[in-house]
């Protein structure tokens, strides 16, 4: 896969959502090959098409205090969270052709969320961090035994998976993906006391509570280039 990555560190999540809608046009044109783009956010939690207002546990102050700013997006998925601190990957792919009718093909969509995290899988094994996926849920997560090395969660959350990694997707009508994963390198955790993430009430973590010492940002994207290329390049 011809692949274009651009590293647009800390953007605003607003601004971060136009360039998608103007990168996503010019590749159904044909003026730019596939791209990823890699970010980290300021504070913002962001409501999926399944998400459920009563997810978010805050009240208006506390949002205020923290400098929290809340998106309904178009997105998969309910409740999440980001922030400074999380790998976020928006992948801008063409998953299909717009047919006569303009109306996308059949395509595995479920497919490429699968494929999604497998990617994550792989980028996480170079660190050495074994996680996996789990039916009927999406997402990369650690089982118990991983999370009993959390120095930070709750003595009874470790004897449960958690998560690690977050996926939401959506693909647009000219078959272009929107959207993508965001992985927990070294946020601050106490902003999910704030929202019931994803709908969810299993534990969530970071690559900062399972490796000393914690790897740099720049070290988790060039994983997470590498797994990319090896898990979507065309066989």
């Amino acid at each position: 896969m011809n692949l274009d990555i651009i590293d647009l560190g800390l953007i605003e999540y607003e601004r971060a959502w136009k360039l998608q809608d103007e990168y996503a046009a010019e590749i159904a044109e044909g003026k730019r090959p596939p791209t990823l783009l890699l970010l980290e956010h300021p504070h913002v939690y962001t409501f999926g098409r399944k998400g459920r207002a009563e997810n978010l546990l805050w009240g208006e102050d506390q949002l205020k205090q923290k400098g929290i700013s809340i998106h309904w997006v178009d997105r998969g998925g309910d409740v999440t969270y980001h922030g400074p601190g999380q790998l976020v990957g928006y992948p801008l792919l063409p998953l299909g052709t717009v047919n006569t009718d303009n109306k996308l093909p059949d395509a595995d969509y479920v497919g490429y969320v699968r494929k999604l995290e497998k990617m994550l899988i792989v980028a996480m094994a170079q660190f050495g961090i074994v996680t996996g996926q789990r039916s009927g849920l999406t997402g990369v997560w650690i089982q118990a035994d991983v999370h009993s090395r959390c120095p930070r969660c709750k003595p009874e959350d470790k004897k449960k998976p958690a998560k690690l990694a977050a996926i939401g997707v959506k693909v647009d009508v000219r078959g272009i993906s929107r959207h993508g994963f965001a992985l927990n390198v070294d946020p601050d955790m106490g902003y999910w006391d704030g929202i019931i993430a994803c709908g969810l009430s299993e534990p969530v973590v970071s690559l900062a509570d399972l490796l000393n010492p914690v790897p740099s940002m720049e070290n988790v994207k060039e994983k997470i280039r590498s797994a990319f290329h090896e898990v979507f390049e065309d066989k």
